[in-house]
């Protein structure tokens, strides 16, 4: 036994706290609540703009790194050949980076901007929506998800490491203590950020089971939906890259691009368009001083708690394990295509999603003449919105699937991810851990949901903004360690 705990110790360690925080939700589910409420608002005050300046400062230095003469640096050999196609590439990285939050937020999102202007401005209300809109899932979130591929990576295929974060540091800490705790913190904050994503999924596939039937399912279905998306992750990812994870992420693609070019050619193609373009430029243009929150451009601290300090912090907690599965993905590619590619490949095709659903419901709520917040409900409304177009019910059963499948994607990755971190780094990591993070994750997930269901006026929304918050905090910190230790390493080099 002693054997075994020295042996994986941060496998014993990373799961014995989750599994002891796990049982207090579960038997204290209203105490852990307050707690994490408590604590999220002293972070706020505290530390929110810290968010906001670490965001713009990864993005500056991973466009500085990109144009650099480090660019050039391949990851693997001189003579190494990308090891997956650019098609599969992008279809995995934006699969495991993005998942379901675009269907989840695609139409409730860009809507709420309108409806409620984060700032004033001379720009039509359509116009700023769809530009706070990309703000907050454009360069700044890949950034984050870029910033560890590019170390992850240059550790992984350059300068030979394990698969461990604490191995980008090896060269300049040798305290093993410390280097098992940095892999600890690591493997929690993505556990955290992954059953986030994990609890809101579930909860807007239950939001359209209820549209679709007329019915209302309840706590119970979310929880046994937990359980159908973990058991196919956990054989997805005992099936490995190749064979599981790499078919579901090019199944969400085109049925993702189905969608989107449907919606899109069922409306008026020529306003998305003038609104894709253009929010697209206010945005560049706009782009320093909203990351900075400066002058007219700042919304006020509750405004920036409920979004963009949520939305740093969701990227900051997905950002090791998209980090290193980009990295695991990325062999054969220059420095400079890997950040180029995950900062502006997927950032341009979100923001066309967005301005396609989102100029498509502005259009629908002026025909309508009066709001009366169809849209508000962050879990049904995709729902509501195909509900005014051809073939409705297809729609919401397909984007049922869609939301199921791009979870499945996020988690098998993660728990791909994370049996790497715990197996010493191996890059195959043993099947038993693959089963073993299936199974905790499930167990936390099951968690999140209960602490948004223990009040009516609490939703599993506003459980997880004040959980990646709080438990964001250290990670935010620790990224700009490792960053200045990469920089240093490729002076070296």
């Amino acid at each position: 036994m002693l054997k075994f705990i020295t042996k994986y110790f941060v496998l014993v360690v990373s799961i014995s706290i989750l599994f002891i925080a796990t049982l207090f939700v579960f038997f204290a589910t209203e105490a852990s609540y307050n707690a994490i409420d408590q604590a999220s608002l002293w972070v706020r005050n505290y530390f929110g703009y810290f968010y906001l300046y670490l965001g713009f400062g990864c993005v500056l230095a991973l466009f500085i790194v990109a144009f650099s003469k480090y660019g050039t640096i391949k990851l693997g050999k001189p003579t190494t050949k990308p090891e997956y196609s650019l098609w599969s590439w992008i279809a995995m990285l934006y699969s495991a980076g993005m998942g379901s939050g675009i269907l989840l937020r695609a139409v409730q999102e860009p809507v709420f901007m309108q409806q409620n202007p984060p700032y004033s401005s001379s720009l039509p209300a359509e116009i700023l929506a769809l530009e706070f809109t990309f703000y907050q899932w454009g360069f700044t979130a890949w950034a984050f998800y870029g910033l560890f591929a590019v170390i992850v990576g240059y550790a992984l295929h350059v300068k030979k490491k394990k698969v461990k974060i604490s191995a980008t540091i090896d060269d300049h800490l040798k305290n093993k203590d410390l280097k098992s705790s940095v892999d600890i913190l690591t493997i929690i904050t993505t556990v955290f950020g992954l059953i986030a994503a994990v609890g809101l999924g579930t909860t807007q596939i239950k939001g359209g089971l209820n549209h679709i039937t007329d019915s209302d399912f309840g706590l119970l279905t979310t929880i046994l939906l937990c359980f159908l998306i973990s058991a196919i992750a956990c054989y997805s990812a005992w099936q490995g890259v190749n064979k599981g994870i790499k078919i579901f992420s090019k199944l969400n693609i085109i049925v993702t691009f189905f969608i989107l070019i449907f919606v899109f050619v069922t409306s008026d193609m020529g306003a998305i368009l003038v609104s894709f373009a253009t929010a697209t430029y206010y945005y560049i243009i706009d782009f320093i001083p909203m990351s900075l929150a400066i002058g007219s451009y700042n919304p006020g601290l509750d405004f920036l708690t409920g979004w963009t300090f949520y939305y740093w912090a969701f990227w900051l907690a997905w950002a090791p394990f998209t980090g290193i599965f980009i990295a695991r993905i990325s062999k054969g590619r220059t420095i400079r295509e890997l950040l180029l590619g995950v900062l502006i490949i997927p950032s341009i095709g979100t923001f066309f999603w967005f301005s396609v659903f989102g100029t498509s419901a502005f259009t629908l709520i002026e025909e309508w003449g009066v709001y009366n917040n169809e849209f508000g409900n962050v879990f049904s409304s995709i729902f509501v919105f195909f509900q005014q177009y051809p073939f409705a019910t297809f729609l919401n059963i397909t984007s049922i699937f869609l939301l199921i499948s791009f979870l499945i994607t996020s988690v098998d990755s993660a728990v791909f991810v994370l049996s790497m971190f715990t197996d010493n780094g191996s890059k195959n990591p043993n099947k038993s851990h693959r089963v073993i993070w299936s199974v905790f994750i499930l167990l936390a997930a099951i968690a999140i949901v209960l602490l948004g269901n223990i009040h009516p006026e609490i939703d599993v929304l506003q459980a997880v903004q004040r959980l990646l918050i709080v438990t964001s905090l250290p990670f935010a910190f620790f990224i700009i360690i490792m960053f200045a230790y990469f920089i240093k390493d490729l002076k070296k080099e």
